[in-house]
């Protein structure tokens, strides 16, 4: 099967190819195609990042894209947004040029072998059943609603005590999902048919229900890190594409709602912290008093009440020496409507530093600030805070 590896907003021309194919891989999301005149295959990988595997027809294909900030830091970056104390590194072990699917699945499976190492954990669940046999208490209404004058089977409610605990099924559905992605190698493959062979009593979740929650205690600290990359793996956009002679099955992450997720949540822990308030992601906001234009919905809020103190809005994008028209018109409408004399651009991207411009007839200033994802821990939380502090004070003395 071939193999195409590309980095996020990478072009690539290589052999070539089927329309059909081309329409397959176009129809993943993961990259824009196109044939040349002599049928060459012209790929753009974008914002998206992750592992398909096409088929059309007896052609197959398998195409990666990997981030530009590694494997390590985009792990942590969505880590951080759903847990912020339980990612304070970034995972050990991986390399910047691996794949993103090779490179989860071989931390899973080393993750979750060392939890299970020293047994699958288990805990009490509550049971209700018709048994021959009376075990803890006997619910006297049902047994009399489903068998009256019946002495067998009796409905019972007994505790068991089994390995068919949240944690358990949370790492069992990881194991299922990554069986079906493109990528795996095959000593990991190998791995995590061990890892089924020891969930083998559990009960996976139902696919499309929510992750449950877990408190974390002594008995499940174990269980801590592969359960978080388990989550990971779960909240990734799956793909199962069949239209006809042509399928696609894979795993991608838009690095946009990643950027976006990560910035809400560190943002929001700096400027609740140190300056008070509250942030909310994607806030509805109307346009127009007659409530007739479509609601918008700010990337990031910061509110005092029902006093709105600040807009954000978080760009994965290099916005060159200028943000460009439609960012700056899109944050003016967000500031008109919210009555802010500031509004703040966040881009993903190296260069220089923050830039402040004032726009004529609305009397609103837009500040654009800069992050590198690519420094260090220490260093990106120091650049998240600068922001923090530049939004509260730009909050307090609007004309500094």
């Amino acid at each position: 099967m071939a193999l195409i590896s590309l980095r996020e907003h990478q072009t690539y021309e290589g052999e070539p190819t089927t329309p059909a194919l081309a329409r397959a891989m176009g129809a993943t999301g993961l990259v824009d195609t196109a044939l040349t005149l002599d049928g060459r295959l012209r790929l753009r990988s974008g914002s998206r990042v992750g592992a398909v595997r096409v088929t059309a027809a007896d052609d197959h294909l398998e195409l990666h894209v990997r981030p530009k900030v590694g494997i390590a830091r985009l792990l942590w970056l969505l880590g951080y947004a759903r847990d912020p104390g339980g990612w304070r590194t970034e995972p050990v072990g991986l390399t910047p040029d691996q794949d993103l699917v090779p490179a989860m699945a071989v931390a899973f499976a080393t993750a979750a072998s060392r939890a299970l190492a020293p047994g699958v954990l288990s805990g009490y669940r509550t049971v209700e059943a018709a048994t021959p046999l009376v075990r803890g208490r006997i619910r006297e209404a049902d047994q009399l609603r489903a068998r009256p004058g019946l002495a067998l089977p009796v409905e019972v409610r007994y505790d068991d005590y089994v390995p068919d605990v949240p944690e358990n099924r949370i790492l069992l559905s990881a194991v299922r999902r990554l069986h079906r992605l493109p990528g795996v190698p095959p000593a990991t493959r190998n791995a995590l048919h061990r890892l089924a062979g020891a969930l083998a009593d559990v009960t996976p979740l139902t696919p499309g229900t929510p992750v449950p929650r877990t408190v974390p205690n002594r008995f499940t600290a174990r269980y801590q890190p592969a359960l978080r990359l388990a989550r990971l793996i779960l909240a990734g956009a799956g793909i199962e594409h069949v239209p006809g002679s042509t399928s696609a099955t894979g795993f991608v992450f838009d690095l946009n709602t990643v950027f976006e997720d990560w910035l809400t949540t560190a943002l929001g822990d700096a400027l609740t912290t140190r300056h008070g308030g509250t942030v909310a992601r994607q806030h509805p906001v109307r346009l127009d008093h007659d409530h007739l234009l479509p609601l918008v919905r700010p990337d990031i809020t910061w509110w005092d009440g029902r006093r709105c103190l600040a807009v954000i809005d978080a760009k994965y994008k290099t916005p060159g020496s200028t943000p460009p028209r439609d960012d700056v018109y899109q944050l003016l409408a967000y500031c008109t409507t919210l009555r802010l004399t500031h509004g703040h651009l966040v881009y993903a991207a190296t260069g220089a530093g923050p830039a402040s411009y004032r726009l004529h007839g609305s009397g609103v200033r837009i500040r654009v600030h800069r992050l590198d994802l690519s420094a260090p821990l220490q260093h990106l939380h120091e650049q998240v805070e600068r922001i923090a502090a530049a939004v509260a004070t730009a909050q307090r003395c609007p004309d500094a």
